[in-house]
């Protein structure tokens, strides 16, 4: 990027900060995702170890969680919100670039991956849980994301456990 381009983008930058929404729609989202992770580590404590929240650059706002066997295996789930989508994703991930590799070999013609021409830039897959988050009805939408995200983690780790 060109300096003249970059004091442009800043410029824009600046404009909307000034304004104040992009303030008060960034902090509202990671509260969200701060209240999610909560809610996963009281009601599924005896599921999951859950991670702390990792805030990205206002690209992704996620936090981790996994289990024994996930571990074991040198994976971790991500429930992630996606800034620019702004939708909730599950990822599953690997401790290591070899260890996603691996797993992409194993997981690429699966449903998660069918329209992944090419491994994800930071994960091995990475689906949808709820495309147009309702804001307004945070209650109904943390219930369908705990329940979409449960039944998607089981859905991989059972497949996991037959191919590993």
């Amino acid at each position: 990027m060109e300096m003249k381009d970059f004091n442009k983008y800043v410029s824009i930058y600046k404009d909307q900060l000034d304004k104040g929404n992009i303030q008060k729609a960034y902090t509202g989202l990671v509260k969200y995702v701060m209240k999610l992770k909560t809610i996963f580590a009281k009601d599924l404590s005896d599921k999951f170890t859950i991670g702390n929240i990792l805030r990205g650059y206002m690209d992704y706002t996620y936090f981790y969680f996994s289990n024994d066997y996930l571990k074991k295996n040198k994976l971790k789930f991500g429930l992630v919100l996606n800034h620019e989508k702004m939708r909730f994703e599950i990822w599953l991930l690997g401790q290591t670039i070899d260890i996603q590799k691996k797993y992409w070999k194993l997981l690429k013609t699966t449903e998660w991956n069918k329209d992944k021409t090419e491994m994800p830039k930071y994960s091995v897959i990475e689906t949808v849980l709820v495309e147009n988050p309702d804001f307004n009805n945070l209650e109904l939408l943390t219930e369908k994301i705990k329940n979409r995200a449960i039944q998607i983690s089981d859905e991989i780790t059972d497949y996991l456990k037959t191919i590993n």
